[in-house]
């Protein structure tokens, strides 16, 4: 799916009060605000919504998203609404699981994450794990876990979901061969710091991921 080829380690939308805690009044969305942003998410990714669903949301938009500017973390709906709105997001969030790029996970929290898995028996190992089990500096680890995109210029470059790490470069192939040689400096790095183990996965990491429009 090409909208999780953009994808980011963290939080995908923004922090929110669980039921039952206190709200946190510019700081962090009410739980109802954190469901309608989990349903936005959901829909940006790509599920196509009901026309129940649709309706359902453009009511809750109407009380959650005025068009006079509002203090996040105090706009609420009636119970009823509100738990409507709560099974949709929980609809989401399964959507969303079953569509976790290889090696990740995503977990509801305070907000919705993605996480990779710490589990270095897995089919794939994704880069963001190993580097945190590594728990050592690591010079390559930013590029050999970049993905690679072309600009609206048409250059291609190796990065994350918000910055460029190598680029620009003038076909995708000498973007993906940046990352693989960073792929390498870390196997070796990750040697020198006596994780043998966990160079030892690199037959199991994923390919570099290329966004292809």
């Amino acid at each position: 799916m090409t909208a999780l080829q953009r994808w980011h380690v963290g939080p995908w939308t923004t922090r929110g009060t669980r039921p039952g805690e206190a709200l946190a009044p510019g700081r962090k969305r009410t739980p109802d605000e954190l469901n309608f942003d989990i349903v936005g998410l959901s829909r940006i990714v790509g599920r196509r919504q009901t026309l129940p669903e649709e309706m359902l949301v453009r009511r809750c938009q109407a009380a959650l998203r005025p068009t006079d500017p509002r203090v996040c973390g105090v706009q609420t709906l009636e119970a009823e609404l509100a738990d409507e709105l709560a099974q949709v997001s929980a609809l989401a969030i399964d959507w969303l699981a079953e569509r976790a790029p290889a090696g990740y996970e995503f977990v509801l929290t305070d907000a919705v994450e993605l996480r990779p898995l710490l589990d270095l028996s897995a089919d794939v190992v994704a880069l963001d794990t190993v580097v945190q089990l590594a728990d050592v500096p690591l010079p390559a680890a930013r590029l050999a876990a970049a993905h690679v995109r072309r600009s609206a210029a048409g250059d291609w470059y190796a990065g994350d979901a918000v910055c460029n790490w190598s680029g620009p470069h003038t076909t995708s192939d000498d973007a993906v061969a940046s990352v693989q040689a960073a792929r390498g400096q870390l196997i070796d790095q990750l040697n020198a710091a006596g994780r043998e183990d966990l160079a030892a996965t690199a037959d199991r990491w994923p390919t570099v991921p290329v966004e292809s429009d």
